[in-house]
């Protein structure tokens, strides 16, 4: 056993060896708190505006929630609907709507439904600052997956200046 381990780390050290000028700190953009809270008022006064209340999850980089409300009159399954439109948003670097129409236009990609957390449905929009995905937003609570959008976007409009 110990014969085929030693040629094994020798080839995995070779392949995952690091170049001569490796570099020990990843610098990331993320959303910020401050952000994330900006972004998550703009969602619901938008919605509010129009009489709705929903629930709204902001979730980082890495999909992991930021900020999360859930409004009195909320159903209890659209906390976890907004959280699950953000992480798709923010897993595939495009709305969630947008996602979900993918999978229908090209089944062969329809395994991606499989994947733990997204979901095929509209109100998930990305929160992107230049080329980088830095967060997402989900809404779920409107009358309608594309007014569910439309609240995220505008939280994402909020900080459309900030981000760079």
């Amino acid at each position: 056993m110990n014969k085929l381990w030693a040629p094994l780390c020798i080839v995995g050290l070779a392949a995952f060896g690091a170049p001569a000028r490796a570099q020990a700190v990843v610098n990331e953009r993320n959303i910020s708190v401050e952000a994330a809270f900006k972004v998550a008022h703009a969602a619901i006064d938008a919605c509010k505006k129009t009489g709705y209340d929903i629930s709204v999850v902001v979730v980082d980089r890495n999909g992991v929630v930021r900020i999360a409300v859930r409004a009195d009159t909320a159903s209890p399954h659209n906390f976890d609907l907004a959280r699950r439109k953000a992480y798709t948003a923010k897993t595939f670097r495009r709305t969630s709507a947008s996602w979900a129409k993918r999978m229908i236009d090209e089944p062969e990609l329809s395994g991606q439904k499989n994947l733990f957390d997204v979901i095929p449905l509209g109100g998930g929009v990305p929160i992107d600052a230049g080329k980088d995905t830095i967060g997402a937003v989900g809404v779920s609570g409107a009358p309608g997956q594309d007014k569910d959008e439309a609240c995220a976007s505008a939280g994402v409009a909020a900080i459309a200046g900030e981000l760079k």
